[in-house]
């Protein structure tokens, strides 16, 4: 026990805080990304009935344009991450329709294995399971199409801005690796 309690004082060093340049950087990259996604949602597929702003794209957006340094903000796991939970938490919704609590918590814990277990991890890809069973009506009415529209949609619109705004200045290199 006191082995544990040791660990929990932390001791490494804090990490230095970024310049003015890189968070001017990384706020007009997300805004940009989440701009995008909610004009499109707006203008293209609100008669379709088919999402594309979901709330897991917030999260998405700090790893994209905050930390791209980070595996998590890479293509794969941004992309695929986003995908494979959407297709767990659908399952997962479909397996359990009136148990929301019991899917709620397989979706999440079964989509965490799923990303381990496909090279995929992302930590919005919780959210994004989690919203496939507590998302309401018109999410659970999507089915499988959410994994289309909005996850892969919306994450591959982030993708393709991220590789333009992190690519702009000298002192950023995205993305580290693609697969």
């Amino acid at each position: 026990m006191t082995s544990v309690l040791k660990k929990m004082r932390g001791g490494g060093e804090t990490p230095p805080r970024v310049c003015g340049k890189e968070i001017l950087l990384s706020w007009f990259g997300s805004c940009l990304s989440i701009a995008l996604i909610a004009l499109l949602e707006r203008y293209v597929t609100r008669s379709t009935g088919f999402p594309l702003l979901i709330g897991s794209f917030g999260a998405s957006a700090v790893l994209a344009f905050g930390a791209i340094q980070s595996p998590l903000a890479q293509p794969r796991n941004l992309v695929g991450g986003h995908f494979v939970s959407a297709l767990t938490g659908v399952t997962v919704g479909l397996l359990f329709p009136d148990t929301v609590w019991l899917a709620a918590c397989l979706a999440v814990s079964t989509a965490i294995a799923v990303m381990l277990m496909t090279g995929t991890l992302h930590p919005p890809g919780g959210a994004t399971a989690l919203i496939a069973v507590t998302g309401g009506e018109g999410i659970r009415q999507l089915g499988y199409w959410y994994a289309l529209v909005p996850c892969l949609a919306g994450a591959c619109i982030m993708l393709f801005i991220a590789l333009i705004v992190n690519n702009i200045p000298h002192s950023r290199r995205y993305p580290l690796y693609w697969w």
